[in-house]
Order: C-alpha cells, then sequence, then structure tokens
C-alpha cells in the first residue's frame, strides 16, 4: 500500500529544546580554547598552591595590597611630638599619595609626609607646608607672628599651646619647586628653620613629597580628617605660588 511522505515538523528534526542565540554564542564562547585555557590555568595554580584556592585568595589580595600601598594610599606611623597636638606620636595617619599627582601641587596648611633624604635626614618626615615656591615667608611680625606674602598668619587653630610661631627668626624666598615646612609643636620640631645654611637652604623639593596626610587612622579614639586650615586663606599669592 502506498503511503505519501508526511512533512517533518520542527519536533521531528531535534529533540532538544530551542536555545536562544546570545545564549549559544555565550556558552560556545566559554567553552572555546580561549576559555577552557583560562579555567585550566586557574586550576593549575590552585593545585599547585599549598591550600589550593584560599591561598590564590589570600595571594590576590596581597598583591592589591602591595600596589594600593604604592601608588594610592599608605599607612604612616607619628614617630615624634613634633606635630602636636593634632598629631601625637604612634598615632597612625592615611597619606594620599593621588593628592599631587595628576598636576595639583601642595598649597600652604597641608600636612605632608616627605622622604628627607639629603635635606632633613634618611627618613620619611610629616609636616605642615607654610610656604610654597616663590613665596616670601618672615618671622615674626610685632604680634609673634609668621608672615607670608606680607600676610600675618593666625595659626592658633593648630599651633601648640603655648608654642611662639618661631624662636628662630628667618627671612626667606622659597625657591620654586620646593616647600617651606614647620612641626605644629614649633619648640620641638626639627625642620625648615634648623637647615637654612645647610644645602637647599631647609627648602624641600616637592618631588620629594610621598602624599598628602588626609585621615588620622588609629587609634579609634583619633579618628578624625585632617583639613586644610584657614589660616592661610587670605594670604595673597606670590608670582609662581600655588597656595
Amino acid at each position: 500500500m502506498d503511503t505519501e511522505a508526511q512533512p517533518t515538523t520542527e519536533r521531528d528534526r531535534s529533540s532538544h529544546p530551542s536555545v536562544p542565540a546570545d545564549v549559544s554564542q555565550e556558552t560556545a564562547e566559554t567553552e572555546g580554547p580561549e576559555g577552557r585555557s583560562r579555567f585550566a590555568l586557574a586550576g593549575r595554580i590552585t593545585e599547585w598552591l599549598p591550600g589550593g584556592r584560599i591561598s590564590l585568595t589570600l595571594l590576590i589580595c596581597l598583591l592589591f595590597l602591595l600596589v594600593l600601598n604604592a601608588f594610592v594610599a599608605q599607612p604612616f606611623q607619628i614617630p615624634s611630638g613634633s606635630m602636636e597636638n593634632g598629631l601625637r606620636i604612634g598615632d597612625r595617619v592615611l597619606v594620599n599619595k593621588l593628592a599631587y599627582r595628576f598636576g595639583a601641587e601642595p598649597r600652604r596648611g597641608d600636612v605632608v609626609v616627605f622622604d628627607g633624604t639629603g635635606y632633613f635626614g634618611n627618613f620619611d618626615y610629616i609636616k605642615r607646608v607654610v610656604g610654597v615656591g616663590g613665596d616670601h615667608v618672615v618671622c615674626c611680625d610685632k604680634e609673634g607672628r609668621i608672615k607670608v606674602n606680607g600676610r600675618s598668619v593666625d595659626e592658633s587653630t593648630f599651633l601648640y599651646p603655648g608654642d611662639d610661631a618661631s624662636t628662630v627668626d628667618f627671612d626667606v624666598v622659597v625657591p620654586e619647586g620646593t616647600l617651606f615646612l614647620l612641626g605644629d609643636h614649633r619648640s620641638h620640631s626639627s625642620d625648615s628653620r634648623d637647615h637654612l645654611g645647610s644645602p637647599g637652604g631647609g627648602m624641600i623639593p616637592v618631588g620629594r613629597v610621598i602624599g598628602r596626610a588626609d585621615w588620622i587612622l588609629w587609634p579609634y579614639a583619633h579618628l578624625t580628617r585632617l583639613p586644610r586650615p584657614s589660616a592661610y586663606a587670605r594670604v595673597p599669592g606670590a608670582e609662581g605660588a600655588h597656595g
């Protein structure tokens, strides 16, 4: 008995449900040679490392912290009382290494950490920026205040209680590309005043600045942001100054 061929239906063509094209493409890419090689590499690393995936995760975290410490932010422990009362011995501050990386310059009032090698000593120091390139800094006026570009500066909000602005008289013009730096505890700070007769005249090149101290992180009771004081806001700019 002759029979007619029946038309083939979608069900006859495939017994599997249809898969959207985008999902199919994504699966193919994941299962392709490149995807398989990535998974294989990760698998080999976890097999090689003692502790497997946990060790790999810890290693990635360590690398992230190293990059963060080298290029973004770094903790710094206060070694002396030269910045009291704002910063006390043993305080940990967070140094913002990006503060001056994209064309920005240190400004008057900033608290900065810098490498003193060849200028102050072979250590990192933390001081306050009092003068920037081009500034004329003088101590002191009739009321015992420091003058910057002819303007007297009221430092009472951060100067150590009972301290004079300086017991050493000075009259300096800060060379371009350098900073004049003082500690807040003036009677207990070795800073630009102590190196006026040394090579560099007590000034620190901007390139030696590691970063700006933005926060006190530890101890928790001292947790606070370190704002730029308004004391220098009315100081007129000198030619080439960035204060």
